[in-house]
């Protein structure tokens, strides 16, 4: 299980300054002892599936600085009637909460239900950030998320969350962000029991090193066919993956000290430049 808490949540969200910061602090404050072992229990455990997680829910409760829906009761009106809300006032008691912003009394009813909690005569409970990772957690395992997190379809888990694709470029910022934090993670993780080998670095999307020509280089003599160019770009994720996935190992478009050990023990070495 990756040490995963605060800390690797303040690295992947924005920082804010006020009373937003100190919305984030308490909320992450109490969010980042649980984070590892709340996650592991709904198998979000592996770096791929963290990162999609973490990337949602920075986009969906603005970095952990927006717990509750701000409005007021006349704004919530437009509500009632939808979501299994019951005029009057439901639509402002039931308003979003949470880092999934849970809205609507049939949601309220539905997750209480599924968490023991008494969301419908207490509906603050899903803003505290203890309540709030439970329901995140819940919905990602009703809606088969970990599933869409493994073939890394951020276009999939955006809609199974949202409804649509609002605001589909932040998530994929958020994505990139927390893989390179999740690569870093493993990588520290693996040095504590199994050395990286010199000349071997965690490589992911994104990455620019003299390494990734190396990668393309031994992908290319593993069958895959693709530019060397050394920009660990959309081709060379596509082809690290299938690797794995050949390999028995986890596809997650990471290449650490396995991918590495399976491509070298494949291929011979390429010849130097």
């Amino acid at each position: 299980m990756l040490p995963i808490d605060g800390h690797t949540i303040r690295a992947i969200a924005q920082r804010y300054s006020g009373q937003r910061a100190a919305t984030q602090e308490a909320t992450v404050a109490v969010i980042g002892p649980v984070l590892a072992e709340t996650l592991a229990s709904y198998a979000i455990d592996r770096p791929l599936r963290i990162a999609h997680f973490l990337a949602q829910m920075c986009t969906e409760c603005q970095d952990f600085t927006a717990m509750e829906e701000q409005g007021t009761e006349a704004y919530f009106e437009r509500y009632n009637g939808r979501m299994g809300n019951l005029p009057p006032g439901d639509g402002y008691r039931f308003r979003g909460r949470g880092l999934i912003q849970l809205t609507g009394r049939q949601n309220y009813t539905l997750y209480g239900t599924l968490l023991s909690y008494d969301l419908v005569e207490v509906p603050d409970k899903a803003a505290e950030p203890a309540t709030a990772l439970a329901i995140a957690c819940t919905f990602w395992k009703k809606l088969d998320l970990n599933a869409a997190a493994d073939a890394d379809d951020v276009i999939l888990v955006t809609k199974r969350i949202n409804g649509g694709l609002n605001g589909i470029e932040q998530r994929r910022a958020y994505l990139a962000k927390a893989k390179a934090v999740l690569a870093r993670m493993t990588a520290e993780a693996s040095a504590g029991t199994d050395p990286q080998p010199p000349g071997s670095p965690i490589l992911h999307r994104g990455t620019d090193v003299t390494q990734v020509v190396e990668l393309q280089r031994l992908l290319v003599g593993a069958g895959y066919p693709m530019t060397v160019d050394g920009q660990f770009g959309p081709g060379t994720e596509v082809a690290v993956k299938a690797f794995q996935l050949t390999q028995g190992l986890t596809p997650d478009g990471i290449v650490g000290p396995s991918t590495w050990d399976a491509l070298r023990r494949l291929v011979p070495a390429p010849e130097p430049d």
